[in-house]
């Protein structure tokens, strides 16, 4: 069991933000539910191992130096929490976006990403 604000970080930092595979499938491991539901502008993702395929596709698309930072507070309630964030260069993000989540059994079940217009 987590609080919802280290799932939202845990999920931006140890996992899409994460190059390392062996680490971030520890990290998917620990804190997300096995049909954990990824919905983002390019469709819906179900289950872990899909979720960690997209993970890895995004970061091996990505140029080198794109890293994933915090973009204010996270905000929190008891199942549900929100953290936005931006991706690129340090200090140039290319890509704005938030997470918002829902927990099951203190894992992340839901993630909904939407990026800025």
């Amino acid at each position: 069991m987590y609080p919802v604000t280290d799932l939202l970080a845990a999920n931006l930092h140890e996992v899409f933000g994460n190059r390392d595979p062996a680490s971030r499938r520890a990290a998917i491991d620990r804190i997300y539910t096995e049909d954990v539901v990824f919905t983002d502008p390019e469709g819906v993702t179900t289950g872990i191992d899909a979720l960690e395929d997209k993970a890895a596709t995004l970061l091996t698309n990505a140029p080198a130096d794109f890293e994933f930072t915090e973009d204010g507070q996270r905000y929190a309630g008891p199942l549900t929490g929100a953290l936005a964030w931006t991706f690129g260069p340090p200090g140039t993000p290319a890509v704005r976006g938030i997470d918002v989540i829902t927990v099951r059994d203190g894992r992340i079940a839901t993630i909904l990403t939407m990026f800025t217009a």
